[in-house]
Order: structure tokens, then C-alpha cells, then sequence
């Protein structure tokens, strides 16, 4: 049986990471999630260095990514995975609380896979969050391996 993909979720926001875990946890996602809560930890954990230098679970499944985070903003995050030829393939969501045409412009132009403002309403958010997760976890086919 093939192992299962990990989901790496950046995010800032503690209870955005709650109900994000909890979304998930709802529709049964087996996925194993890894939260990291800034920008310069995301790089860390894709380009396995400095506290994710022993990291052997190989790239994620997924990267739900918001957009403004600490340290190093998510734009910077997404354009050095889409600029790797060793992450480039895996599908970025941004899940941010920007409605500027500008973020989802540029987060496009620099590949992002879907880009999802977050709802401001509890209901509203699970709903989304289980939506995107059934979606990117489930249903979508990634690439084994890089070229």
C-alpha cells in the first residue's frame, strides 16, 4: 500500500491552525499534517535544514500556505518551491484572508495551484478547509517523483 503524503500547513495564526486540524480530523484525512508557523520555518522544512536538517519524510503531499507570515512573507515561500526543480511539482494552496486582486495575481503568476480566502465564519471555514483538504489529499494525483 502506498504511504500516505504528509500535508505541510503554514500558518501564523493559531486558531486558523486549530480549526484547520480539526476541519480535517472531521472528513477522516489519514494525512499526517505538519505545522509550521512562519515563513523561514516553511523553507526550513522544504529544504530540510537547521531544526528539519534530520527530516526523512520526503516532500509533502500538499503545502497549504498563508500568505501573511512572519519572518518570511508566503509569497517568498511559494516562489522558492515553484523555483525548485525539487518542489516545483508539489501543488501550493494558499489559504489566506487577502481579498487583494494583487496577492491573488501574483500568487498565480509565481504558480500557486488554487488560491482560498479564508471565511471569516466558523461554519464556513471547516466547510472550506474540508473541501480543500478532501480535494489536494484525496482526489488530486501528484507526481511520485521529480524530474
Amino acid at each position: 500500500m502506498k504511504e500516505l503524503g504528509r500535508i505541510l500547513l503554514a500558518e501564523d495564526d493559531q486558531r486558523d491552525i486549530d480549526l484547520t486540524l480539526a476541519a480535517l480530523e472531521e472528513i477522516n484525512l489519514m494525512n499526517k499534517v505538519d505545522v509550521v508557523n512562519n515563513g523561514e520555518e516553511a523553507l526550513d522544512y522544504l529544504f530540510t535544514r537547521k531544526s528539519y536538517k534530520n527530516r526523512t519524510t520526503g516532500n509533502p503531499l500538499v503545502v497549504m500556505l498563508d500568505l501573511k507570515m512572519p519572518k518570511v512573507d508566503g509569497m517568498e515561500v511559494l516562489e522558492q518551491i515553484k523555483e525548485n526543480k525539487n518542489l516545483k511539482t508539489i501543488p501550493v494552496v494558499i489559504l489566506t484572508s487577502s481579498k487583494m486582486e494583487k496577492d491573488l495575481l501574483t500568487s498565480y503568476n509565481l504558480g500557486a495551484n488554487a488560491f482560498i480566502i479564508k471565511p471569516v465564519h466558523f461554519e464556513e471555514f471547516i466547510k472550506t478547509i474540508k473541501e480543500v483538504g478532501a480535494f489536494w489529499a484525496i482526489l488530486n494525483e501528484t507526481p511520485e517523483k521529480q524530474e
